[in-house]
C-alpha cells in the first residue's frame, strides 16, 4: 500500500507504517493543496491521511474511488462527505478520545484570559502603556461560583466541565440531545433547553461537532438571549457561530466576553476587529497542539491505514456501514 500524507506528522505514526512496510509520501510545502492537485496526486496512491480540513467532498471522492481507505488526523470530520464515502464502500477514520485533554485545556486557558482581558493587557505592555494606576480601570469578572454551560457534552466538554468544578466550584449545566448520565453522577451537571442555558450560563462553551444543524446556532438571536455579563468560547468549529454577530454582540455589550480558538475563515484577517476588544482572547486553532496530543492523533491514524492494508476493520471508523454485508 502506498498512502499519501497531506501534512508533516509526528514520528510515532510514521514509525507505524515503517513497521508495517507501507510506502509513504508527506507533503512537505507549506500551503494547501487545491481539490484538483490533492485528486491528481492521489491517482498514484492506493490511501490517504488527511491532515487539517481538506475538502473530502463527492467530487473528490468521485474522482478518487480507487482509494481503499482514508485516514482523517482530526477528532472531526465536517471537511468529508461520510455519506459519498459509505455509498463508495470507502472507509472513513478518525482519532477520537486522545484530544479531548488538550482541547479541555485550550477551553479552560481562553475562560480564564478573557475573563481577566489578558491578552489585551499584554498586548498594552508591549506598546508601552503599562502607565499610571488606576484601582477602577481594567478589571476582569472572576469565576469562582458560577455556571459554565456546555454546548454539546461529550468528552471534551467533561474534561472542561471537570476542571471547571474542581477549580472553581462552577456549576454545570449542559445542552444536549441525550442526557450524559457521567456528567451527571460525577460533576453534579443539569440537562437543560437550549433557552435555558443562553439565559442561565456565565461562561457558554461549544463543544459540539458542526453539522447542518449547528452552523450558524450562535448568531444574533442567541446572543441576544445571554447574559450581559457572559463570557462565550468556542473551541469546535468556527462556523458554529456567526462571526459578523458576534462582533456586534460584543460592541452592543449583549455578553461581556469571547475566546476563540476556532474563527470562521481560519486563518482570520489580521485586521478582524476581535483581535482588537479588551475583552476577547483568539487562538490559532491550537486545541490539539501539545506534543503528546499531536503524536497520539498520528498514532490512531496510522493505525487505520495498517487495517485498512490488512484488509481489516478501521480501529476508528466513522462509517461502520462500509462493513456491513
Amino acid at each position: 500500500m502506498k498512502v499519501f500524507i497531506t501534512r508533516i506528522i509526528s514520528q510515532s505514526g510514521i514509525q507505524i507504517l515503517k513497521n508495517a512496510g507501507i510506502e509513504f509520501v508527506q507533503w512537505t510545502e507549506k500551503r494547501d493543496l487545491p481539490q484538483d492537485e490533492l485528486i491528481a496526486i492521489c491517482k498514484d496512491y492506493d490511501a490517504l491521511i488527511s491532515v487539517g480540513q481538506d475538502p473530502i467532498n463527492k467530487v473528490f471522492l468521485n474522482a478518487s474511488k480507487h482509494l481503499k481507505v482514508i485516514a482523517q488526523m482530526a477528532v472531526g470530520f465536517d471537511n468529508i462527505d461520510v455519506s459519498e464515502a459509505t455509498k463508495l464502500k470507502m472507509p472513513i477514520g478518525n482519532t477520537p478520545g486522545v484530544l479531548s485533554s488538550a482541547t479541555a485545556d485550550t477551553a479552560f486557558l481562553l475562560m480564564l484570559a478573557v475573563s481577566r482581558k489578558a491578552f489585551y493587557l499584554y498586548k498594552k505592555i508591549i506598546k508601552g502603556e503599562w502607565g499610571f494606576y488606576e484601582p477602577t480601570a481594567n478589571l476582569g469578572i472572576e469565576l469562582h461560583g458560577k455556571t459554565l454551560g456546555i454546548y454539546g457534552l461529550g468528552k471534551i466538554g467533561f474534561e472542561l466541565a471537570a476542571r471547571c468544578r474542581n477549580a472553581f466550584n462552577m456549576d454545570i449545566i449542559y445542552c444536549n440531545r441525550n442526557p450524559n448520565l457521567l456528567a451527571e453522577q460525577e460533576l453534579d451537571a443539569t440537562k437543560v433547553s437550549f433557552e435555558d442555558l443562553l439565559a442561565q450560563s456565565d461562561v457558554l462553551s461549544v463543544h459540539t461537532a458542526l453539522t447542518a444543524e449547528t452552523k450558524g446556532k450562535f448568531n444574533i438571536a442567541a446572543f441576544s438571549k445571554m447574559k450581559m455579563t457572559s463570557i462565550f468560547i468556542n473551541t469546535a468549529r468556527g462556523a458554529i457561530h456567526n462571526e459578523t454577530d458576534l462582533i456586534k454582540a460584543l460592541n452592543e455589550k449583549m455578553i461581556w466576553g469571547a475566546g476563540l480558538d476556532v474563527t470562521n475563515p481560519e486563518p482570520m484577517d489580521r485586521d478582524n476587529p476581535l483581535l482588537y476588544m479588551p475583552n476577547v482572547a483568539v487562538l490559532p486553532h491550537i486545541g490539539s497542539a501539545t506534543e503528546e496530543t499531536r503524536s497520539a492523533m498520528a498514532r490512531l491514524a496510522a493505525e487505520n491505514i495498517v487495517a485498512a492494508s490488512k484488509g481489516e476493520r478501521l480501529p476508528h471508523v466513522v462509517n461502520p456501514q462500509v462493513y456491513e454485508k
